[in-house]
C-alpha cells in the first residue's frame, strides 16, 4: 500500500560521518535492525512542509570489539533539537514520576543553603521546578530555543546551549560546584560523551551526585521496543559500557534501579570514585544483564525477528479493519510514534489521524508518513471504532482519561510487544 514514504527520497543533508563505535572508536560497526528511511521523529512537519521533509537512514548497530549498541547513522543535533515539541508536562504520569525523583534525590543529597542543581536537557522545566521546591538554586540547559520560556515561566535559570566541556566551564564560573545533576531521556543523545563527561566532573560538587534516566537495553528487548529506535537515540545504554566509560573519568556508579517509566528506564546514580561505598545493586544488574545476553549477537538477531512479525501483524489488523469497514484513528504522537508509522508503513489511509494532547504537535504531520495530529477531543466527535495506542508506554493512563470512549464502545488496538485489541 502507498504511503507518503515511497514517494520522497533520502536526502544525506545533515548526516554525519557514521560506521565508527562512539564509544570505542571501533570502525566495525555491525547492523542488527534496518528500520529504513525515517523523517526525524520529533520534527513534525506542517502542512507545506511535507514536499520537502528529508528522510534519513535509521538502522540499530552492535559494536563487536565493546559490544555497545547504538545508531549506525547519526544526524547533526542542531537539526534535532534547535526547536523541540515534546514537553515533559504533557503526561500526568511523566510529570509524577518527576516529582518522584526530585524527592529521591532530595532524601539523599538535601540542599543546604544555596546548593545548586542543573538539569540537562532541562525541556520544559518540570523536573527543575521539582527540584527548586526541594530547596535547590535549579537551573537548567537545553539547546531548544522555544522551550526556554517555559522553564523560566516556573522560576529555572536556563542557558540554552549543549552540554559539553565549554559550557561545564562557563556555568562552574557562574554557579560553582553543582551538588546534583539530572540527564532524564538525554544522555542517550549525546555523540559526544567524551567533552560531556569532562564537564560533568568538572562541574560536579565533590560530595555531588550525577543521576541518569535513560531507556534501559534490557527492557527494549524484552518488549521488543524497536519503536525507541530514531534518530535521537544514538545509545542503547546497559549498565557494563556505561561503567567503562565513567571510570575513564573519575567517575563511577554506586547505585541504580530499574523503573517502569516510559517501556522501562534505568536509573544510574553517579559520584566522583571513592565518594560513597558502591550498593549491591550494581553487581545484581550487571550479573542480569549478563543473564539475557545482551553482549551477544543472537539477541538482537531475534529482536529483528520480532520487530518483522509486529509489522506483518499489525499491517494485517489495519488491512482487516478497513475491509470490515471499521474506521480507525491513533492516540499519542510521541517520537516512538513516528519510527513504528515508517517501519510499518502507516499512512493516512490507515490512521484517519491521530490524536495527542500537546498543543504544539496539533495541526501537523507525523514525519514522512504524514498522518494529520489532532487535539483529543476529535475522538468524541468522529467517534472510531478503534484507537492504535501509539503511546503504548502509557496505555494505562490514556485508557483511564479515555474511559467515556471505551464505554461507547470504542476498542484500543496495542502494537507493542505484540499486536492486540484490549
Amino acid at each position: 500500500m502507498s504511503t507518503p514514504l515511497d514517494t520522497i527520497a533520502a536526502s544525506p543533508v545533515e548526516l554525519l560521518a557514521s560506521g565508527s563505535c562512539l564509544l570505542c572508536g571501533s570502525a566495525n560497526l555491525e547492523v542488527v535492525l534496518d528500520l529504513g528511511l525515517a523523517g526525524l521523529a520529533n520534527n513534525l512537519p506542517t502542512a507545506a512542509e511535507c514536499d520537502r521533509e528529508p528522510l534519513f537512514p535509521l538502522r540499530l548497530a552492535r559494536c563487536p570489539r565493546c559490544t555497545h549498541v547504538q545508531l549506525a547513522d547519526r544526524v547533526a543535533p542542531a537539526l534535532l533539537y534547535g526547536h523541540y515539541l515534546y514537553v515533559s508536562s504533557a503526561s500526568s504520569t511523566l510529570t509524577a514520576h518527576l516529582g518522584s525523583l526530585a524527592a529521591a534525590i532530595a532524601a539523599r543529597v538535601p540542599a543546604h543553603a544555596g546548593a545548586a542543581s542543573l538539569d540537562i536537557g532541562c525541556n520544559d522545566g518540570t523536573l527543575a521546578a521539582h527540584m527548586r521546591g526541594h530547596g535547590f538554586r535549579a537551573c537548567g540547559i537545553d539547546p531548544a530555543q522555544n522551550l526556554a520560556p517555559l522553564a523560566r515561566a516556573k522560576g529555572i535559570e536556563v542557558e540554552v546551549d549543549y552540554f559539553h566541556g565549554g559550557t561545564a566551564r562557563r556555568l562552574y564560573d557562574r554557579h560553582g560546584p553543582v551538588r546534583v545533576i539530572t540527564a532524564t531521556n538525554s544522555f542517550p543523545h549525546i555523540p559526544e560523551l567524551h567533552s560531556y563527561l569532562e564537564g560533568v566532573a568538572l562541574l560536579l560538587a565533590t560530595d555531588g551526585v550525577f543521576v541518569i534516566e535513560a531507556h534501559y537495553l534490557l527492557d527494549l528487548i524484552e518488549q521488543c521496543a524497536f519503536d525507541t529506535v530514531y534518530h535521537e537515540h544514538c545509545h542503547f545504554w546497559r549498565l557494563e559500557p556505561m561503567m567503562e566509560l565513567f571510570a575513564a573519568h573519575g567517575l563511577e556508579i554506586f547505585d541504580c534501579e530499574r523503573l517502569p517509566i516510559h517501556h522501562g528506564q534505568l536509573r544510574v546514580w553517579v559520584q566522583h570514585r571513592g565518594a560513597r561505598m558502591p550498593g549491591p545493586r550494581v553487581a545484581a544488574q550487571l550479573e542480569a544483564e549478563r543473564k539475557a545476553g545482551l553482549h551477544e549477537r543472537a539477541v538482537y538477531d531475534e529482536l529483528a525477528r520480532r520487530a518483522c512479525t509486529i509489522r506483518r501483524d499489525l499491517r494485517t489488523a489495519l488491512d482487516g479493519f478497513r475491509a470490515g469497514g471499521k474506521r480507525v484513528a491513533g492516540y499519542g504522537a510521541p517520537a516512538k510514534a513516528s519510527t513504528l508509522a515508517a517501519w510499518c508503513g502507516l499512512g493516512p489511509s490507515d490512521l484517519m489521524w491521530i490524536a495527542d494532547r500537546n498543543a504544539l504537535k496539533q495541526g501537523r504531520f507525523t514525519p514522512g508518513t504524514h498522518i494529520p495530529i489532532v487535539a483529543p477531543e476529535r475522538i468524541d466527535s468522529d467517534e472510531p471504532d478503534i484507537l492504535l495506542l501509539l503511546a503504548w508506554n502509557f496505555a494505562d493512563e490514556i485508557q483511564i482519561q479515555l474511559a467515556g470512549y471505551r464505554a461507547r464502545g470504542g476498542r484500543f488496538l496495542m502494537p507493542v510487544p505484540e499486536v492486540r485489541l484490549v
